[in-house]
């Protein structure tokens, strides 16, 4: 018998049970295939300003406490493992070229400033002080641009081999290669959870299987209004120093590594649970790339991946108890910022299924919400 078990090794699960185990509790994850080798290792590791003290709605505080979070947790998992997670605070730079990209910018500039983020407008010459690789981009064809010097970033991969490490050293079973097969339930609570190697038998569960969740959750009667959206990733093999900071346009980026290797990303597609790339989506995105930084005309595509992000419908991930269950718990629905959002997640889920206060009022949230 488990204090917590926790269904999905991803960045939420395991951030989870690092959490929970932080505070004494016997800890089982499952996960049907590798740890952190899916949404969360596919992602490219953009860590957005926010500011929890100035934030107006319960996403903008979880956004804010995740942003803190992310400081101390790569100092501590450091620490503990001696793994580097690759978090740097680089500083963003954000640009639109297009009317509609100049509107959608000039609403997230409104945003920040009354989040109390600092985000500093460039001209051309600013611009070209800033990242100069942008210079055969400064003829007019940036319409806007702003510097945000709170954003950050961190290697996914590197991330969770030390989330994944941390987790083992504080007592957390990891079963890999596990799937769920079915759930026993009495009197509503579940009493196990089936798998090909047994029945898991746990106080408290929390289903944290990213686009997955839905499936697990159909046999209790439980639908979550939730898809997955594949997105199609880049890597380029850029010389050392070329960009100094992640450069955003859109849903688009280019997140430049210490190595001198810049990640493209990334697209949106609804195509279902197809974790394929296509040689049309790879080439748009490199062209992307050379449209901003001329010098990557020459660096080769070194790898290509995706990633399936869970999106809902309303764009909120859920949190919270399942309707009907005592003891059943999600945390799934995060599209693109799922590791972004993690430590918070962890945070305010392990509040709740420790029967504590939450930090952050997670009603809007909630998993029965219509």
């Amino acid at each position: 018998m488990y204090d917590g078990l926790i269904l999905g090794a991803g960045a939420i699960g395991l951030s989870l049970a690092y959490e929970l185990a932080q505070h004494g509790w016997k800890v089982r994850v499952v996960d049907r295939g590798e740890p952190g080798r899916e949404a969360s290792w596919a992602g490219a590791g953009i860590l957005p300003p926010a500011n929890q003290q100035h934030a107006r709605d319960p996403l903008e505080q979880l956004r804010g406490l995740s942003c803190r979070l992310h400081v101390s947790w790569a100092e501590q998992l450091r620490a503990e493992t001696g793994i580097d997670t690759g978090y740097r605070a680089c500083g963003g730079i954000h640009v639109a070229r297009q009317p509609g990209e100049v509107a959608s910018l000039k609403v997230a500039v409104r945003d920040w400033s009354a989040e109390g983020i600092e985000s500093i407008p460039l001209d051309a010459a600013g611009l070209r002080q800033r990242e100069p690789a942008l210079a055969a981009f400064h003829s007019g064809q940036v319409t806007a641009a702003y510097w945000l010097p709170g954003e950050a970033q961190l290697r996914n991969p590197w991330h969770m081999r030390a989330l994944l490490r941390a987790c083992e050293q504080r007592g957390v079973e990891i079963s890999q290669r596990q799937e769920v097969l079915g759930w026993e339930t009495e009197h509503g609570s579940v009493t196990a959870v089936k798998t090909a190697r047994g029945a898991l038998r746990a106080r408290t569960i929390c289903v944290a299987a990213g686009a997955w969740t839905t499936a697990l959750l159909q046999p209790l009667g439980l639908r979550l209004e939730l898809r997955p959206w594949r997105g199609q990733m880049a890597l380029l093999g850029g010389p050392r120093g070329l960009l100094q900071h992640v450069i955003n346009e859109g849903p688009r980026y280019l997140v430049p590594r210490d190595d001198g290797r810049v990640l493209v990303g990334s697209t949106m597609e609804d195509v279902g649970f197809d974790k394929s790339t296509t040689p049309h989506a790879v080439a748009q995105l490199v062209q992307f790339a050379h449209e901003l930084v001329p010098d990557l005309r020459s660096a080769p595509i070194e790898q290509s991946w995706a990633g399936l992000r869970p999106g809902t419908g309303d764009g909120m991930p859920y949190l919270g108890r399942m309707p009907g269950y005592d003891n059943l718990f999600v945390a799934a629905g995060h599209f693109r910022n799922g590791l972004y959002l993690s430590p918070a997640t962890a945070v305010v889920m392990g509040q709740i299924m420790r029967e504590q206060a939450p930090a952050i009022d997670l009603t809007m949230f909630r998993p029965a919400r219509g």
